[in-house]
């Protein structure tokens, strides 16, 4: 692989597949359940989905918040500081990069530590909001016991009747996880930001993304038509393999702690 991505700098694109590690399951591995993510139209369209998705976050945010880097984050940031890697473009939402030490992180979907208000845009931290949350619904659980956790930090329950939701202190509005929701457009400066840090790079590196959905995929496409090579780390097939001059079916952990000890040879 180092052979491929060359002397750098090297921009990374990364996809669920690097956190599956650090405890939080990928949306399209392999082994991966069948899931309907909640789409943007459902989330600020109907009242009682929105319930749904605040009662499911509230239990399931905690287990992100608690989650740690792995070795894929951690030699993905000793790369970065060694001058390798220009910067980080992540479809994840958990913050485990910066976590890692990773300083150039665009973060494409949003961070699940914050919230925004659909009316007014006031934004606050999300242990805010579990805060007002919990003085809201004292003792909530979710009516079970073993809940599962879902990448996008939500929880699947039994019921979500008779939680109470919060709503902006500001204006009263809508308050919407800073995550970018199936259905939605990534916001534009964040894809302008991404296309820089492939356009300054000599090679791009995608590890544990299937490219299934376009946000991803266009920094695979432009890479390509640039004429620089890509390398694809990801268990399973990708929508990018044809593009790719490498692709490598594994997991990610051990192939980026491989690469990053082969750049300090």
């Amino acid at each position: 692989m180092r052979a491929v991505l060359g002397r750098g700098p090297v921009a990374v694109l990364t996809g669920a597949g690097v956190s599956t590690d650090s405890g939080i399951p990928d949306y399209r591995g392999p082994d991966s359940p069948p899931r309907k993510p909640m789409t943007y139209q459902q989330f600020v369209g109907d009242a009682d989905f929105r319930r749904h998705y605040w009662a499911r976050n509230h239990v399931g945010w905690r287990h992100v918040h608690e989650t740690r880097p792995n070795d894929g984050h951690l030699a993905l940031a000793e790369l970065e500081w060694a001058g390798v890697v220009s910067g980080v473009i992540t479809q994840n939402v958990d913050t485990l990069h910066e976590a890692a030490g990773s300083r150039c992180v665009v973060d494409l979907h949003g961070r699940y530590d914050r919230v925004v208000c659909l009316s007014c845009s006031a934004a606050i931290t999300r242990d805010r909001l579990a805060e007002r949350l919990t003085a809201l619904n004292p003792g909530f659980t979710g009516g079970v016991d073993d809940v599962e956790i879902a990448p996008d930090a939500d929880a699947v329950l039994a019921s979500t009747r008779g939680f109470t939701v919060a709503d902006c202190a500001d204006c009263g509005g809508v308050l919407k996880p800073d995550i970018v929701y199936f259905g939605e457009n990534v916001p534009r400066e964040r894809v302008l930001e991404g296309y820089r840090l492939v356009d300054d790079a000599e090679a791009l590196l995608v590890a544990g993304s299937s490219l299934t959905v376009l946000s991803g995929r266009r920094f695979v496409k432009r890479v390509a038509e640039q004429g620089k090579p890509v390398a694809i780390l990801n268990r399973g097939h990708t929508r990018g393999d044809s593009l790719a001059a490498l692709a490598v079916d594994a997991g990610c952990s051990p192939v980026l702690r491989a690469l990053a000890s082969a750049y300090q040879r």
